[in-house]
Order: structure tokens, then sequence, then C-alpha cells
């Protein structure tokens, strides 16, 4: 990471908290992401992790507290504006025609899923997109329709779309969502190399699957009920006491080969085999 890169802020929250009819979703949670951090945000189904990216991609404004976005203070800028400097992966995202690869990218310069039959892009937008298709792994692909595409190539093609507005802030939403073993890595090493493609990009990433997080992440922060469970450097945060408090299941951690996995706490296995062990035998 470059010296320079580390000492830009890019996301700020303190002490936030978002209601919706009367209920409170996330309380409490503050969060600073420097530039040239990639940080994983983990918990399980509910944990309030899509409302916090909500926060984080000015699509929300929170309850209280308050929420920086590239130096900007939600509530005091007009978050369209602000949204077009941040990219976003959503694998659900929907592309209402039958465009290709290259205009898929292209919507990224609008933020839209189509393209506006009012606007023509730039000799140089279109260089631009040309090279991102290449760069994912798609030249031969650039010309062929969004639904004859896997969900692999959905996926580096989506990266590719958020890219060409050179965010300084990527979030990715579960980036992973129905790929198989050899996309979900071909995906991985794409998102790996843009820490050194883009060094002073931060990013965001949403999953609850440690097999997900890319090698390249350096910090997390685990919620559960809207709370904070822990936040940090990864290799402090994503601890086997940690992941297991945040999804409320004994879990073991391993860490090789710069990625995680996680499985059923040992622990717990034995016990399960121990009281069903003593039912039979009470029986």
């Amino acid at each position: 990471m470059h010296e320079r890169a580390a000492e830009h802020q890019v996301l700020e929250l303190h002490d936030v908290s978002f209601r919706r009819d009367g209920r409170e979703i996330i309380s409490g949670i503050s969060l600073s992401v420097r530039a040239g951090e990639h940080w994983a945000l983990l918990g399980a189904n509910g944990a309030g992790k899509s409302t916090l990216m909500g926060l984080c991609g000015a699509v929300n404004h929170p309850s209280s507290g308050t929420v920086s976005v590239l130096g900007e203070r939600l509530g005091r800028v007009e978050m369209k504006a602000l949204r077009q400097s941040i990219g976003h992966v959503n694998p659900r995202h929907q592309v209402l025609a039958p465009l290709t690869v290259r205009q898929v990218v292209l919507t990224g310069l609008t933020g839209s899923n189509e393209l506006s039959p009012r606007w023509e892009p730039t000799y140089a937008e279109l260089a631009k997109a040309d090279a991102l298709v290449e760069q994912f792994g798609l030249a031969r692909k650039a010309a062929l329709r969004w639904p004859t595409l896997s969900q692999g190539e959905r996926g580096r093609a989506l990266i590719a779309r958020a890219l060409i507005s050179s965010p300084e802030l990527l979030l990715l939403d579960e980036p992973c969502t129905g790929l198989d073993i050899a996309a979900r890595e071909q995906l991985l090493e794409t998102i790996d190399d843009l820490a050194y493609t883009h060094p002073q990009m931060a990013s965001v990433l949403v999953t609850h699957h440690l097999e997900e997080l890319p090698a390249t992440t350096s910090h997390a922060l685990l919620i559960t009920g809207g709370q904070a469970v822990a936040a940090g450097p990864a290799a402090s945060v994503i601890t086997s006491e940690n992941i297991s408090a945040a999804f409320g299941h004994p879990i073991d951690v391993e860490y090789r080969h710069q990625r995680w996995s996680a499985r059923t706490g040992r622990s717990s296995r034995r016990g399960i085999r121990r009281q069903h062990t003593e039912e039979v035998t009470a029986s």
C-alpha cells in the first residue's frame, strides 16, 4: 500500500444508527476506511449488512450519527452526484435490455441499467470500456448479449462497469453469489488484481462466507444484530472466537495460503455426539 494512499480517508461512519418502521436495524456502528484498504463486512443473514452498505454507498441517510463518503458528509451533499464517484458491484444488477458486454460496461458512466438514447459516449470513454473489457478477459465476449453470458462472466463485466468511472471507493455486494467453485476463484483473482491495478482505491466487500474473501482483504468488520462485534486488521478480527460470536454458533476458522475457511467447531460436534450417546444409553 502506498504511504500517501494510507493517509487519505475514503469512508467514515461515526456512531451510526438506522431505524425503519420504528425498528433499529443497525446501532452505534463506527467504521473508518482509508485509501488502499480492502475491507470485508461479515455477518449472518439479517445482521444489517445491506443497510450498512446503503449508507456506505450514499443511498440512505443515517437516523443518527454521521457518515462521510469521499470527504462529503451525508445530509450536506447531493447524493446522486456523490454516487457517481462510487463503484458498486451487485450480482443481482438488472439489465433491462439485451445489451452487449461493452454496452453494460458503458452504463457505469451514467449509473443506469440501460443506455440513454440521448447520451453518446466519447471516443475516450469507448476506448476505456474496451480496455476494461480486455483487462477482465472478456474481449472475445464484448459483442455478446447479456442473457448469453455465464454468471462468472457477468461478475467480471460488472466489476469493469464499476471501474469505468474511476471510483475512489468500490462496494462489492456478495459478488460471488451464484458462482461455482471455478468461477468464484476466477472472480476472486480478478478482485485481488485490483490491489495492484488500482492501488489507491478502497473497497468494502459484503459476504457471509469466509471462503469468498479475496486474499487481499486487509481489514474486516463483523456485525450481528445490527451491532459491531469487532473491527480492524483482518488477521486480528477474523478469528474463531469473533466469527463464532458474529454468527451465534461455534465456528473453527482456518487461514492458509492467504485465504480463510470455516467449519463447525469441533467442540460443538463432540458435544452433540456425547449428548446423542448419553440419550441412547439412557434409553
